[in-house]
């Protein structure tokens, strides 16, 4: 009994950490909905220290998700909705002096942020995307791996920014997106972030992708792979 209220009240923390930083958000104009799923806020560069929070590691393996995403040196990678930098220095290091992080985000504060991190570690094969909320600014068929870690789902214009995306993949890139699970109720993280697997497919397929694999390994997010499809989009 002890131990299950010390966990219940270990998820309450976690999900009052959560809302903190979803208190401040950025309103932006697009589709409220998409194949029925309500699209959530982004949010807003104040929430960004819970992107770098002690118990992340804890709480969703970051490690083994990065041991299973398929990174290898001289890639060219974009981390896409980077925030302050979570996943992109880690990255930077795993490609290498020969590769390449592009890091993109609608918000320059959060850049800022990522810069001054960057700097501090030397790390120098990091270049900083300001992307829009329609068009991540991304090369067209550079890329070898666009990583989507719990930020698609916060997607105002999901079409527009799927078709960048495919552009910006080489014939065998791929979109590893990462979303909390939301067939999960023990995932103590709001609806609105969560995502199922039916939903995830239902949007990529609709927009030209098709699954390539799927890593079910972590405590609480989704993880699947999408290359191009030969099928035609249906958005």
């Amino acid at each position: 009994m002890l131990r299950t209220a010390a966990f219940s009240l270990a998820l309450v923390f976690i999900a009052t950490q959560f809302a903190s930083a979803q208190e401040d958000v950025t309103t932006v104009a697009g589709r409220p909905v998409y194949k029925g799923r309500e699209i959530a806020q982004t949010m807003h560069y104040n929430g960004a220290p819970w992107l770098i929070r002690e118990s992340r590691q804890r709480e969703e393996d970051c490690q083994k998700m990065l041991e299973n995403l398929g990174v290898k040196p001289g890639m060219t990678i974009c981390d896409m909705g980077c925030g302050n930098g979570f996943y992109s220095l880690k990255l930077a290091e795993m490609v290498g002096k020969d590769g390449k992080i592009l890091a993109v985000d609608i918000q320059p504060e959060m850049l800022r942020l990522l810069k001054a991190r960057a700097e501090e570690k030397g790390i120098e094969n990091i270049e900083l995307v300001l992307g829009d909320i329609d068009n991540p600014k991304l090369p067209e068929g550079k890329i070898d791996l666009i990583l989507c870690v719990d930020v698609y789902h916060e997607f105002s214009h999901p079409v527009e920014m799927l078709a960048a995306m495919r552009k910006s993949l080489k014939p065998d890139g791929k979109i590893a997106l990462l979303e909390f699970r939301m067939e999960d109720p023990n995932v103590p993280i709001k609806l609105l972030h969560k995502m199922s697997k039916k939903q995830m497919l239902l949007e990529y397929e609709a927009n030209g992708f098709q699954l390539a694999r799927q890593f079910d390994g972590l405590p609480w997010q989704h993880m699947m792979f999408f290359e191009k499809a030969e099928a035609k989009p249906e958005n």
